[in-house]
C-alpha cells in the first residue's frame, strides 16, 4: 500500500487520517498530543516520534498545523523534512498560514525536487470527518494535476486557485468574511433579544432569507446555544488568521475599515482570555458592549 504521512492531527488531522485509512493508505502519524492516537492505531494508523522514520517511505504528506512558525520549522533546513523525502513526494500544507512563507516553502521544496502545495481546507471538523472538505489549492498545476488523487481522499470540494500562496490568500479571505459575519450574527442577535425576538427565532427566518450564510450553517448552534465550549475552530486560530489577513491586506492599498474593526475585536477577545473557547465567544464581548 502506498505510504501516507500526516504531521499534526489535532480535530482535523484526525478526521484526514481516518479517510486516509479507509482509502487502504499506510498512515504514519506525527503528533504527540494527537488526542485520537488510541482510536487511529485501532484503525491501522501508525505513531512515530520523529518525521524523518518515515521520510524515505513516503509519496505525500500532509501537515495540519496551527501556526507558520511550527509549519517552517517541520519542512525546511538540514533538519527539515523537505532534505529526508525522496524526489517527486507531495507536501501538501492543509493550515492556514500567509502567502510569503508559502511562496518560500515551494521554493525550497523545488530545491530537493519535492512538489509543495498550498491546500488550506474549509469545512470544520465535521467535513473532515465526512471527507468533504473545500480544498483550495496554490502551486504548480503539474503537481497539481497529479496530487488529485490523494486530496479527493480528504475533499469534496477541490479548487485549483493559482500559483503558490493563491490557496492561502483565498482562505485567509474566507476566514476574515467568517468572522465577520460571526460579529454581525452576535451583534444582531444582541439587539433582537433586547426586543423580546428570541435567537432560535431570529435563525430560523435567517434561514429562509437573504440573510442566510454557510457561517451560520456551521456556528449557528454554538451562537444560539451560548455553548463556547464546543469548540468548532477555536477564537485563537481565528484570530491567527485575521492578523495575517490583515498583514496580507498591507500588501495593497485598498483601505481596509470593516476587516480591521473585525481583526481588533477577535484581539480584545484574546487579551478577555477566550483563545481555548471557540471563535462564537466573541459573542459574549460584543454582547456585553452592546448591553452597557
Amino acid at each position: 500500500m502506498t505510504a501516507i504521512g500526516m504531521i499534526g492531527c489535532g480535530a482535523m488531522g484526525t478526521g484526514m487520517v481516518q479517510n486516509l485509512l479507509s482509502s487502504n493508505y499506510t498512515v504514519y502519524v506525527s503528533d504527540p498530543m494527537c488526542k485520537a492516537q488510541k482510536d487511529l492505531e485501532a484503525l491501522g494508523a501508525h505513531f512515530v516520534s520523529n518525521t524523518k522514520e518515515f521520510a524515505a517511505d513516503v509519496r505525500a504528506v500532509f501537515l495540519s498545523l496551527p501556526t507558520p512558525k511550527l509549519l517552517v520549522e517541520s519542512l525546511s533546513g538540514e533538519d527539515g523534512l523537505f532534505a529526508h523525502l525522496s524526489s517527486n513526494t507531495f507536501v501538501f500544507d492543509v493550515g492556514t498560514s500567509d502567502t510569503d512563507t508559502a511562496k518560500s516553502l515551494q521554493q525550497e521544496a523545488s530545491s530537493y525536487g519535492v512538489h509543495f502545495l498550498d491546500c488550506p481546507v474549509s469545512g470544520g471538523p465535521a467535513g473532515a470527518q465526512a471527507g468533504t472538505l473545500t480544498v483550495m489549492v496554490g502551486g504548480e498545476i503539474e503537481a497539481y494535476e497529479a496530487a488529485l488523487p490523494y486530496l479527493k481522499v480528504i475533499g469534496g470540494e477541490i479548487r485549483y486557485i493559482g500559483s503558490s500562496g493563491a490557496g492561502q490568500t483565498v482562505k485567509l479571505c474566507n476566514n476574515m468574511i467568517v468572522a465577520g459575519m460571526i460579529s454581525l450574527l452576535s451583534e444582531t442577535m444582541v439587539v433582537a433579544e433586547g426586543q423580546g425576538v428570541k435567537a432560535s427565532t431570529l435563525f430560523s427566518v435567517l434561514e429562509a432569507s437573504s440573510g442566510h450564510s454557510r457561517a451560520m450553517e456551521v456556528f449557528g448552534e454554538n451562537l444560539k446555544d451560548e455553548s463556547f465550549d464546543n469548540v468548532l475552530f477555536s477564537l485563537a486560530h481565528m484570530a491567527k488568521d485575521l492578523e495575517l489577513y490583515m498583514k496580507l491586506s498591507n500588501q495593497s492599498t485598498t483601505p481596509q475599515p470593516v476587516s480591521s474593526i473585525v481583526s481588533q475585536l477577535y484581539r480584545l477577545a484574546l487579551q478577555q482570555k477566550k483563545a481555548s473557547l471557540d471563535s462564537t465567544a466573541v459573542y459574549s464581548l460584543i454582547a456585553n458592549e452592546v448591553r452597557r
